[in-house]
């Protein structure tokens, strides 16, 4: 999903881990949140029991991604149902076959499939998904590592690739990894994303600080 010179590009604000930085995070206008469950690595995992306080907290029109690395339908399925987010972003491959489960079993809840750009085979794999998913997130992590990298690396990654992917794919797209103040601007004129999802960039001593917030919230407006 291509955007043009009109487009606003969304924010979604990821690592949440309170109901005040969700507060924080909505009144700056992010329009979506991430509340990280369980993960074999990165920052920012929260438990179920504090995703589903937050989750609750979230007035109407603020999407609540539910970051899972989980690939077994059963569990996604119990961890949306626990938690009460709007939308569940998966990080890891999934089976094809994992995806009408998730939509018999929960309907209206919507699925974002993340794809590791690693390379150029990022743009078969985001091909593959198309079909099953609402939307897709572009990440730089890597599922074949020896401990897998789900997100969070804080690295950016090939964005010709993901440009390559936004131009092709009839999804909207969202543009992760790496992104700041200081290089979303260019971020959004290379890729063109729907939106863009931050952690890392907006966040001192791993909290969210108000400061690089407002500034990644104005670099966005230009972009």
């Amino acid at each position: 999903m291509s955007s043009t010179s009109s487009h606003i590009v969304r924010v979604k604000i990821c690592c949440i881990g309170s109901v005040e930085e969700a507060r924080t995070a909505i009144a700056a206008g992010a329009s979506a949140l991430g509340l990280v469950s369980q993960m074999p690595s990165g920052p920012g995992v929260i438990p179920d029991q504090l995703i589903t306080g937050i989750a609750a907290s979230v007035p109407p029109g603020v999407a609540t991604f539910l970051l899972t690395s989980a690939v077994n339908p059963v569990h996604i399925i119990g961890q949306q149902r626990r938690t009460g987010s709007s939308v569940i972003q998966l990080c890891d491959r999934q089976r094809p076959d994992v995806y009408p489960l998730l939509r018999e079993s929960l309907p209206g809840i919507k699925l974002v499939q993340v794809v590791h750009v690693t390379g150029p085979e990022a743009l078969e794999e985001a091909g593959r998904v198309e079909p099953h998913v609402d939307a897709l997130l572009l990440d730089s992590g890597n599922p074949q590592a020896a401990v897998k990298e789900l997100g969070g690396t804080g690295r950016t990654h090939d964005w010709s690739i993901s440009a390559a992917i936004v131009a092709a794919s009839p999804l909207p797209v969202y543009l992760a990894g790496g992104l700041s103040s200081d290089n979303v601007v260019e971020a959004i004129k290379e890729v063109r994303p729907f939106g863009v999802d931050v952690c890392s960039g907006v966040r001192s001593g791993g909290q969210l600080d108000p400061d690089k917030l407002a500034a990644f919230m104005m670099a966005v407006a230009a972009g």
